[in-house]
């Protein structure tokens, strides 16, 4: 099993951004000297609240790239509809060229309603078909950009080379596969620089409903998911599995191109988990839960009791069984290990720096995993790496 650090960064007490800065460059250090597979950074805009205090994954992900040797570098997600493709394209080339080949694409249509229509309109998530038209012309312009020495495209959204524009430059050898010779019109662009890894680097979707990960599993997108219980996560692995497997014409395992982030914590106790960062994050699950409900806390067909206010089951005990690695070192390896054994997950994405959480004791629970959870499935990621 691989192991990756999922590095959300919040500021809900607002403290100086350069904390939140250093403390993200600690755990990242740490876990690139301590042979964690990857470390991944989100995208969120607008929110001066603090609950989601990271608008540039990659910019994060270049800074990190400098100061680790061997980590992988993902984004879950780059939230492709808010970029111009080709912005987004040229800058996740550099970050794999500077890094290189470490970077993992994580992409995304968008989750929040305030960010999408100020980014980009036409990501405005009240319309769902058009944000998802927009998400896959993006991506299909990104990899146009990183395969093709020069590409055109004519979308919905998007015209490369621009209608009508034409180039001529002493400097700029006339070449009749980019310019019409006669008109000087540009034919066809390409950008620079290409990816360090070829075709271009892996390619992760962040996804949650099965059309979504349907979709992903017949574009040869690998998958991110988060909150759902493993009997749920069953069904949701099974539906990638089918697309991927029809799609490649082979059996592709249950698992395969499947990433899945969990909630940590790992203390002494039990107790100790809960008292240091249980309310931490339920904070944060407030915030989530505030529009997506508990549905994707429940089992398939389960039915939770009416309650006066919708969030009044999102307790630490609701969650515990379902969803989470808090706990001592030997609760949160059995619960890795009924994921691997009911799911063959083989990617596991793990976050513990919640809101408000203090420093220290985020790195004493990630020194406990390091130290005392991954090396029981070292035999595992051993066998994965191969």
């Amino acid at each position: 099993m691989r192991f990756g650090y999922f590095a959300n960064l919040t500021n809900w007490d607002h403290r100086p951004y350069t904390q939140i800065l250093d403390e993200t460059r600690e755990i990242a250090v740490y876990c690139d000297q301590n042979h964690w597979d990857s470390i991944w950074l989100t995208e969120h805009h607008l929110n001066h609240e603090g609950m989601d205090a990271c608008p540039n994954p990659l910019m994060m992900c270049a800074d990190l790239a400098a100061r680790t040797q061997q980590i992988r570098l993902g984004q879950a997600a780059n939230i492709v509809t808010f970029w111009n493709p080709l912005r987004c394209a040229e800058d996740i080339a550099m970050l794999d060229q500077m890094s290189g080949g470490r970077v993992d694409v994580g992409v995304g249509r968008g989750v929040y309603g305030r960010e999408a229509i100020h980014m980009n309109v036409d990501a405005d998530l009240t319309d769902q078909g058009k944000n998802f038209r927009l998400f896959d012309e993006t991506l299909t312009i990104m990899k146009k950009a990183w395969t093709e020495d020069a590409f055109a495209h004519d979308g919905e959204f998007y015209q490369y080379p621009a209608k009508g524009f034409q180039w001529q430059h002493d400097m700029s050898p006339p070449d009749e596969n980019m310019v019409d010779l006669e008109t000087h019109q540009l034919k066809k662009i390409g950008v620079v620089p290409k990816t360090f890894q070829k075709p271009h680097p892996p390619l992760w979707q962040v996804v949650d409903g099965h059309r979504s990960i349907d979709w992903a599993g017949r574009n040869g997108l690998n998958t991110i998911m988060w909150i759902p219980t493993v009997k749920a996560l069953k069904e949701r692995f099974q539906v990638y599995q089918k697309a991927r497997s029809e799609t490649e014409d082979r059996d592709v395992p249950l698992g395969e191109g499947i990433s899945l982030v969990r909630d940590m914590f790992v203390a002494d106790s039990m107790d100790e988990a809960r008292d240091k960062a249980a309310e931490a994050l339920l904070t944060y699950l407030r915030w989530i839960a505030h529009w997506r409900g508990l549905g994707n806390h429940m089992d398939p067909g389960e039915e939770l009791p009416e309650t006066p206010g919708k969030l009044d089951l999102l307790t630490y005990e609701f969650l515990l069984p379902r969803n989470l690695l808090f706990g001592t070192p030997d609760y949160v390896s059995g619960k890795i290990e009924e994921l691997r054994d009911e799911l063959n997950l083989q990617h596991l994405q793990v976050w513990s720096n919640f809101p408000c959480m203090p420093q220290d004791d985020v790195m004493s629970s990630i020194r406990k995993f390091t130290e005392e959870v991954m090396p029981k499935f070292a035999d595992k990621r051993a066998v994965a790496a191969e």
